[in-house]
């Protein structure tokens, strides 16, 4: 499935371009990811999600190629679960312009997954990522915010040794308001069908 997902940071473009350059930086903004190795453009990483009280655990490996002149990441990403057969693949691309308001980045995911996650679909996946994208927005905004303006360009140091375990995504949580409100439109048809019926059924007894 293809997933399209926008968002503006209060940054100048090259300062937010300068930082897109920096991994070790900017994949711990991605809500339950851990980068665990980076060599180069190639890197290796984790990331948990739950569904319920039911927790998934992926391991993964991925790549990253920059196109300077258009601003363009692409990342080549593929991963299994620890402790299952789930699978997920992805093929992302981020792209940042000028706004108004700052750098807008267009991210663009074209996603096989796998697995219990699949479940969800194509609609609620992209309502689900629209809200995991802006937790990613803010976090990034904030990671600006510290650098302050004019950065050097430099990288940070490779992961730690014994990096950290990733807190879990809850997906469930996430898509609980989704699914109400998609709900939402049914149930109120019903309700009316029930309202109708018990209205004819009280001016027949007249």
């Amino acid at each position: 499935m293809q997933l399209d997902h926008s968002f503006t940071v209060a940054a100048d473009p090259d300062d937010a371009w300068k930082l897109f350059h920096d991994l070790g930086r900017v994949a711990p903004c991605m809500p339950g990811a851990v980068l665990d190795t980076l060599d180069g453009d190639a890197f290796t990483g984790r990331v948990k999600v739950k569904i319920g009280a039911v927790q998934m655990s992926y391991r993964g490996e991925g790549t990253i190629t920059r196109d300077e002149a258009a601003r363009s990441v692409h990342l080549d990403l593929s991963g299994s679960e620890t402790r299952g057969a789930g699978t997920a693949s992805a093929r992302v691309t981020a792209t940042l312009t000028a706004g108004a308001d700052g750098t807008r980045v267009h991210v663009r995911t074209d996603l096989d997954i796998t697995g219990r996650p699949a479940q969800f679909g194509r609609g609620i996946m992209t309502e689900v990522g629209d809200r995991l994208v802006q937790q990613f927005a803010d976090r990034l905004e904030d990671l600006l915010r510290e650098a302050g303006p004019g950065l050097d360009g430099t990288t940070s140091q490779a992961p730690a040794a014994f990096p950290a375990e990733p807190e879990a995504v809850d997906l469930g949580a996430v898509a609980l308001p989704v699914l109400l409100r998609k709900a939402a439109l049914p149930a109120a048809a019903m309700l009316a069908v029930v309202v109708l019926v018990r209205v004819l059924r009280g001016r027949s007894r007249h």
